[in-house]
């Protein structure tokens, strides 16, 4: 079935009809924070807890979530003048979260706060409670049958909360517990500069770009754009921008905050953030850079050996290696997903022999809904519609194969249904920078607000080069009814023949070279 033919303006329609419920909102149609259940109760007790002078410990976790969530509460805390420690588990040591396995760590503290985790801690808050620790927990996930026992939990997610807009961030309930404290305490903290390590989160973690999130992240990147931070800085610096967009902070920053607790510990992450001066800010990114560059290399390598153990025939993918890298299964099943264009689970032997891992869906597949229905095979299940986490025994591998499959086939999904994100045939004729213009004004650009993508069909290649050090990316001349256009592919081995006829699926971007700005295709496929 072929894509609708469209035009600019009907792009502008189907942009718009993205935001046609709430609309573009600001900084001042941001919530009350005391619309969330028990914020003003966590309030209460942490601001007795300073009064008081007791001992509190904050507990993050190890994404980029949870890494900007502590280090937005670690620089709070640092700018009232309180002591605050904090920890963020070790991924390989400690596990998710809030875990039994860090209460001889905390057992000395009076209150612990998570942010970013804690919502399912049920045996670690009845380990909290043994040792005398109050426990504040605050968490966006959803929130499972059994609560944990805490003095107040801060979830949007739960039933009886009032807060409005159900799909938001760790870092961004962490900041709504900064600006109640911030007010109860009489600071005149300037919350708003915190925004910008905000938009971070929210950006990394995959927040639909709509409602409040849209307005902070507008905000956030105007603030980091001036940031004084060392450590944005320092990451400016590097990358060599004068001003950073979503895309940059989605597919640059984040993967280099998240490589720590990928690969060692990202305790290393939240120093850097933390960083004091431009000097320790460059050193240490230099460290998390190293430990992105170890990530690719693994990554690769494993996604290599993955890629031969697929089985074409399935319809879920599901590979195990021996000894493959925890820390970076998640990114090789999407790759591999990406590949063979369907959802696709990786998992590893762990120390205590599991089978542990990470999935991630395709196009109209609900990975978590399928998974769900095997519950009874595994040993721990959590995620979401497009990306889960699980651990089973070996001795239930097949049968899980067998059983998730069977319910891909049980939905009755289309795999020939339009992919949303191509809002239609384009014209090449239609392509100039006033259409750029008019989807620059939908930005930022990501989750929930995908950055619109075409197709064209019956293009002509006029030419094709090899670029990259491996030669792994292609930049071609295309025509189209008469018209030029230049484009360019990333990570492909693929041979293109000048003088070929293919479709093309792709975005469109202002190419800055050279103080020219030119007009060039981002393509996604080619066939």
């Amino acid at each position: 079935m072929p894509y609708p033919k469209i035009s600019p303006q009907i792009i502008e329609q189907r942009l718009q009809s993205r935001f046609k419920d709430e609309g573009f909102l600001s900084l001042s149609d941001l919530p009350n924070p005391a619309m969330f259940k028990d914020m003003e109760r966590a309030t209460a007790r942490i601001v007795k807890a300073i009064h008081t002078r007791e001992k509190i410990v904050l507990i993050g976790d190890y994404d980029v979530d949870g890494v900007t969530s502590t280090t937005l509460m670690k620089m709070f805390f640092t700018e009232i003048g309180v002591e605050l420690e904090w920890i963020i588990p070790n991924r390989f040591r400690d596990g998710y979260g809030l875990s039994p396995n860090l209460i001889p760590r905390i057992k000395d503290y009076d209150l612990a706060i998570t942010v970013d985790n804690g919502i399912a801690a049920v045996e670690a808050a009845k380990l909290c409670k043994v040792n005398n620790i109050e426990l504040i927990i605050t968490d966006h996930h959803l929130v499972p049958s059994i609560l944990p026992k805490a003095y107040a939990i801060v979830n949007q997610k739960q039933e009886d909360c009032l807060f409005p807009h159900d799909e938001i961030c760790g870092a961004q309930i962490a900041w709504y517990l900064i600006a109640s404290l911030n007010r109860a305490l009489k600071c005149q903290i300037d919350v708003k500069s915190y925004l910008g390590l905000v938009t971070i989160a929210i950006i990394a973690d995959m927040m639909p770009l709509q409602h409040i999130n849209r307005a902070m992240v507008l905000a956030g990147l105007q603030l980091l754009n001036r940031s004084e931070l060392p450590a944005i800085r320092a990451f400016m610096e590097k990358l060599d921008k004068v001003a950073l967009s979503a895309e940059d902070i989605g597919f640059q920053i984040a993967p280099v905050l998240n490589s720590a607790g990928r690969m060692d510990d990202a305790k290393w992450s939240v120093e850097f953030l933390l960083s004091s001066n431009i000097y320790d800010a460059r050193i240490r990114l230099e460290r998390l850079i190293d430990f992105n560059n170890s990530r690719k290399i693994t990554e690769q390598k494993i996604t290599d050996e993955a890629l031969a153990l697929v089985n074409p025939d399935d319809k879920v993918i599901v590979v195990v290696g021996d000894d493959w890298h925890e820390g970076v299964v998640g990114i090789v099943a999407a790759r591999v997903g990406r590949y063979h264009e369907k959802p696709t689970i990786v998992l590893t032997q762990s120390e205590h022999g599991d089978l542990k891992g990470s999935g991630r869906s395709f196009h109209v597949c609900n990975l978590f809904k399928i998974t769900n229905s095997c519950r009874s095979l595994l040993y721990k299940f959590g995620g979401h519609d497009a990306a889960i986490g699980l651990t089973l025994s070996k001795e239930n591998l097949e049968h899980f194969k067998k059983q998730i499959n069977e319910n891909y086939m049980a939905e009755n999904y289309d795999e020939q249904a339009f992919d949303p994100d191509i809002l239609g045939e384009l014209s090449f004729s239609d392509i100039d920078f006033k259409l750029v213009n008019r989807m620059k004004a939908y930005e930022p650009y990501g989750q929930g607000n995908p950055r619109p993508k075409f197709i064209t069909k019956n293009i002509t290649i006029e030419d094709v080069v090899e670029m990259g050090k491996e030669k792994e990316h292609r930049r071609f001349t295309f025509s189209h009814k008469g018209v030029i256009q230049q484009g360019v592919l990333f990570k492909t081995k693929e041979v293109f023949e000048i003088g070929q006829t293919v479709s093309v699926i792709y975005g469109i971007n202002e190419n800055h070279f050279n103080n020219r700005i030119t007009l060039q295709l981002m393509v996604e496929k080619i066939y």
